[in-house]
């Protein structure tokens, strides 16, 4: 083949300079407005694409994005490569030793959460295919399978920044919310990797169905044991001898690679081979926060925002838009799911108003629901009438859980943090250098204000700290938990000059450290604490001034200060 000519060059170049130019400014403005960075991108899509462009200047969208010819191609498998990183990513995010961890009101969220949606879901894909989109030549089973697991899938992402905004995210309610995220989403991909088998992957070079799918199964079982394991192994050497980030950066795109190219070849999209191997990643101990952020970043930034920008290229959303199908889908995605989510959580023993919140918080489905709407276009198992109402259907869900849940928590206004803060709980400087020793050293000052044995405190928060670190960067810490017989809140704060290593995302080590326990009774006075924490240190160098402060009195006036009036 020859190569590219230079009139070629400047159309792919000016194509991928404009969406992600387009994509990252829709992006910002999404984050501006409090929503997702991927709505913008979208949108961004559908300006540029047939929907907007397309209608006002199609000569120009014809120039600047050619429907065929080589700078067509190279566009194509430059998205592809996007959304291959991108899943990569979105495994990095399951965590599943968080899964285990949460036990079983975890457990029972999640097959709550994608039994009830699946079943609706065949049930009236199966019974009524033509109302609910499905192409006239489409294989009934397969469409009503694919239905179900889009009824079913959640985004965890999306529900990881809904979390994050509302100060829930490292809350015990928060990690049962990811935990059972984690678990829909690792079967709901199982389940449509199976789906893709069942079409044979329409390949001649491919095995067969049924081949197909043992195979998959498998892979997914030696990736997520075997393959697990020797991961785990093996990113303590590379981290030791090999530069950092690029060491580890360089060999889990390199086995991405290698997995896609796997997944692609025996019939299902390339993309499950590169979410297993983020999953296999992504598990393992050894993986800091640090790698993991700068990882997230370099996909985030550049390679997320050109794919789902083209989404916006390959259909028209105002031809291809049905009210009805829209409000059909939207209806039943919510139903199912929400109640899904809230059955699970109520049989887990939490209260009402929490198993709500827990219901809304697992219906966002964002970018997953895309990249899965996508593939079955692709594939030919939905239209474009279809897509487009799955598309908005991910937007809508995922704009609504975040204010629908500060709604239905209706927290009543919080004390501030320095109201929490006691000149007897206070440790300038501690002695430990470990995180364990830390917990253990703040808990020993805890436990007579809390009237409890120092072992019983030290052990809750240590468990609670294996699950998620809490190290929050820019030099702060959190460890928390929520303590059986305690009556009140409790905070003790401890300085360490030299910096305690835990775990933060930006690698920084953790100089002030809060030790905060709630009674296990009252899930809203963590809620309430830890919002209030996460208001008094917004600032960034807030922890730099307190770590100076030569006593308690110095560090409460830092405290208050940073409170406002």
């Amino acid at each position: 083949m020859k190569p590219l000519t230079a009139d070629e060059i400047v159309v792919m170049f000016l194509a991928l300079g404009t969406l992600l130019a387009v994509a990252r400014l829709f992006g910002e403005a999404a984050k501006w407005l409090r929503q997702p960075a991927v709505i913008g991108e979208l949108l961004a899509g559908i300006v540029l694409g047939p929907t907007v462009l397309g209608t006002l200047a199609p000569d120009i969208m014809a120039h600047v994005f050619p429907a065929d010819g080589r700078s067509h191609l190279v566009l194509e498998g430059l998205t592809t490569l996007a959304v291959v990183l991108f899943l990569l990513v979105a495994g990095m995010e399951v965590d599943l030793s968080t899964v285990w961890r949460q036990g079983r009101a975890a457990a029972t969220v999640g097959m709550s959460g994608i039994a009830l949606p699946f079943a609706a879901g065949f049930v009236g894909a199966y019974a009524f295919p033509a109302f609910l989109g499905s192409e006239s030549d489409s294989n009934r089973v397969v469409f009503a399978l694919f239905f179900a697991t889009a009824m079913s899938i959640a985004a965890l992402p999306v529900i990881a920044k809904t979390l994050m905004d509302l100060d829930l995210y490292r809350t015990d309610m928060g990690m049962i919310v990811i935990a059972a995220a984690i678990f829909e989403d690792l079967t709901g991909w199982m389940i449509f990797a199976v789906v893709l088998g069942m079409m044979g992957g329409g390949e001649d070079h491919g095995p067969g169905a049924a081949t197909t799918i043992l195979v998959t199964l498998v892979f997914a079982a030696a990736m997520l044991t075997v393959g697990r394991w020797t991961i785990d192994r093996s990113l303590p050497w590379i981290q030791a001898h090999t530069s950092w980030p690029g060491g580890v950066l360089g060999f889990s795109l390199a086995l991405a690679f290698f997995a896609a190219a796997f997944t692609e070849w025996i019939g299902i999209h390339a993309i499950f081979g590169a979410f297993l191997v983020g999953v296999a990643i992504g598990d393992s101990s050894h993986l800091r926060e640090q790698t993991r952020a700068t990882i997230n970043q370099f996909v985030s930034f550049i390679f997320a925002p050109l794919f789902f920008a083209t989404i916006g290229l390959k259909v028209n959303f105002l031809t291809n838009f049905d009210p009805l199908l829209t409000l059909a889908v939207l209806l039943i995605a919510c139903v199912v799911k929400i109640v899904g989510g809230f059955l699970g959580a109520r049989f887990s023993g939490i209260s009402r108003r929490e198993s709500w919140s827990i219901g809304f918080a697992m219906n966002a489905r964002g970018a997953m629901e895309i990249i899965l709407g996508l593939l079955a276009l692709q594939f030919g198992i939905i239209g474009e009438r279809l897509f487009v109402s799955l598309v908005i259907m991910a937007l809508v869900t995922s704009i609504m859980s975040g204010p629908i849940m500060q709604v239905i928590l209706n927290r009543p206004k919080t004390r501030r943090f320095s109201s929490y803060l006691n000149s007897r709980l206070f440790i300038d400087p501690l002695k430990a250098v470990r995180r364990q020793d830390a917990i253990t050293e703040l808990a020993q000052a805890a436990s007579e204000a809390a009237a409890l044995e120092p072992a019983v405190i030290a052990d809750a928060v240590w468990a609670r700290e294996r699950v998620l670190s809490t190290g929050l960067g820019n030099g702060l810490a959190i460890p928390h938990a929520r303590i059986r017989g305690l009556r009140a809140p409790l905070v003790v704060a401890g300085i360490a000059p030299g910096g305690i290593d835990f775990n933060a995302p930006d690698g920084a080590l953790a100089r002030i450290i809060l030790l905060i326990l709630t009674p296990y009774e009252d899930s809203a006075a963590q809620l309430d604490v830890l919002a209030a924490v996460a208001r008094t240190f917004a600032r960034a160098d807030l922890c730099e001034k307190a770590v100076k402060a030569g006593s308690y009195t110095e560090f409460l006036a830092l405290v208050k200060q940073a409170e406002g009036p």
